[in-house]
């Protein structure tokens, strides 16, 4: 009779101390973080026959940076089969880099994208909208030296996106639920950053939008700023990205003739109109004539401002008004980078272009302010 209350007792003790390990390892569980190295300067060595800059292989890049062995991390790796300079990255290379997102969303914490700098904010605009229902941290970084030279801004600028990769708030949550660009100093939403340095280990900057985190001493994030999904939703990848739009940028003495040559590109949906100041354009009757002429014939027109701070305002002047009267759309704040490949999300999905202006009139990802 004694042996059963025994037997309980036992059992107790056996659930209680399973119960503490469970606890010990979901306290302890440490972050998983996937590196997807796409090549740029950051992996790239001397050639010693032409003295030129190339990608070498991914796992020389890990050999030079031993301090990522120092952070409690489980750290995995995959890279392009052909890493690249980024001046080639298009339309497919951003599928491959959402392709490996979505193989492994459900088996990591947070992703880290290596990329060099010139058309680093391209593909950090473009995965904003391909991947749809974003809630882990995509970190975009690079350098502006090879990481295996002794100045080299690599080493910090890789350590420290993957501990934003791993940062997580009070309740356990990912900080970052969203694509951002960690350089340097700054932590910026991606669909919000140029690059505004071709020299300056601070390369990057949001000129209309505050910086998601500070890096100093520390990481302070700035918890105001960051993007949150209204609920929780599964992630869905848009791989169409319709490469059928380009950038058409004013300057005085264009003519008719070039810009009606522009207007008649083969195929072309959309445009992104670089224009003055806050939206303004010659308004001349040939110039206006030509762009509602292309806007009848059903090209998409976005205006967008030549200046890196503020936006387009077209009902402010008489030169900006004209484009509001000829069907051109107003890009408001958002930057060039953002604007072009936010067309090519939305022709991607196989919208009709007057459905294509009015999300362009709306924020998708937090890559634009409107302002009624």
């Amino acid at each position: 009779m004694w042996e059963f209350p025994n037997f309980c007792i036992s059992l107790r003790t056996e659930i209680t101390i399973c119960q503490f390990f469970i606890s010990l390892s979901m306290e302890t569980k440490r972050p998983k973080i996937l590196i997807i190295y796409t090549g740029g300067t950051i992996g790239m060595m001397e050639n010693p026959v032409t003295h030129t800059l190339q990608p070498f292989d991914f796992s020389h890049l890990m050999e030079n940076v031993p301090k990522v062995q120092l952070l409690d991390y489980d750290i995995d790796n995959i890279q392009f089969s052909s890493p690249i300079d980024s001046s080639n990255m298009n339309p497919q290379h951003w599928s491959e880099i959402a392709k490996a997102i979505e193989k492994n969303y459900d088996k990591y914490d947070g992703f880290v994208v290596l990329h060099g700098t010139d058309t680093m904010a391209f593909t950090a605009s473009a995965l904003s909208f391909m991947l749809e229902n974003l809630s882990k941290p995509v970190i975009i970084t690079g350098s502006q030296l090879p990481i295996g030279e002794v100045r080299t801004d690599g080493e910090e600028n890789l350590i420290t996106a993957l501990q934003v990769a791993a940062a997580t708030d009070a309740a356990g949550n990912a900080m970052i639920q969203e694509v951002a660009i960690l350089f340097e100093n700054y932590l910026w939403r991606g669909n919000r950053s140029t690059k505004m340095s071709a020299d300056n280990f601070n390369a990057f900057r949001s000129n209309n939008y505050p910086e998601l985190a500070k890096i100093g001493l520390g990481i302070l994030f700035h918890e105001e700023a960051l993007y949150r999904l209204p609920s929780k939703r599964p992630l869905k990848v848009r791989y169409d990205m319709d490469p059928n739009v380009m950038f058409i940028q004013l300057n005085p003495g264009m003519t008719p003739e070039i810009l009606n040559h522009l207007l008649h590109t083969p195929n072309i949906k959309g445009i992104v109109l670089k224009t003055y100041g806050a939206g303004n354009s010659p308004s001349e009757p040939w110039f206006t004539q030509l762009i509602n002429e292309a806007n009848e014939r059903g090209i998409v027109i976005l205006n967008v401002t030549q200046c890196v701070n503020g936006g387009v305002k077209q009902s402010l002047y008489e030169t900006g008004d004209c484009l509001s009267q000829a069907g051109v759309v107003s890009g408001h704040d958002i930057t060039s980078e953002a604007a072009i490949t936010k067309l090519m999300y939305l022709f991607g999905l196989g919208l009709p272009s007057e459905t294509v202006k009015t999300y362009l009139q709306s924020a998708i990802c937090g890559e634009v302010t409107i302002q009624n």
